[in-house]
């Protein structure tokens, strides 16, 4: 009985194929984790450059009307290509000094949310609005689902906000209506 231990102790010949056997679910898991990070990390930078692009686009005009809302809603759901725009809101709020710092909503407009209540008081990180200026502040929520574990991990929100201040005017003027 011994010698048939010693033996098999010393073979070798199914070793490598055992170790791989092994290791193949942690590799496998690795190698998949990693491209679900980069994937995360390009949306989450998409999101980023959704929020960033809508207020410069709206900051360039002087006014803008409704179909000016309704063209930076669809340019800003072309950069999320190739992630689905399922269920993306977006609001572009137009904010106005109230004399202390802070703003006060001039106008809003949103897509698959609610927009901003007009005359609203919004808190605004230090240094932002200027005293009799305003800003265009803009706030995307996406709701990232993993491709691979969808079934896992469930849905992320990843959110953005930027703020823009107006270049050729001093305030915008807002559309009569919302798309």
């Amino acid at each position: 009985m011994l010698s048939w231990l010693r033996k098999a102790f010393a073979a070798t010949e199914g070793l490598a194929a055992v170790e791989f056997g092994f290791l193949a679910p942690i590799l496998a898991a690795m190698f998949l984790g990693s491209i679900e990070l980069t994937t995360a990390l390009a949306c989450k930078q998409k999101v980023t450059g959704l929020a960033s692009t809508a207020a410069d686009l709206i900051a360039q005009e002087k006014a803008v009307a409704t179909a000016d809302i309704s063209n930076v809603f669809s340019a800003v759901n072309a950069i999320v290509y190739p992630f689905p725009t399922t269920g993306m809101k977006i609001v572009v709020t137009s904010l106005v000094d109230n004399g202390s710092g802070n703003g006060k909503v001039a106008w809003s407009c949103a897509q698959n949310t609610t927009a901003r209540t007009v005359n609203a008081a919004v808190t605004l990180p230090s240094g932002v609005m200027v005293s009799g200026g305003s800003v265009i502040l803009t706030e995307v929520t996406y709701p990232y689902t993993s491709t691979i574990a969808r079934f896992m991990a469930g849905t992320t929100n990843m959110t953005s906000s930027f703020y823009a201040r107006p270049r050729r005017s001093t305030t915008i003027t807002g559309p009569s209506s919302c798309p």
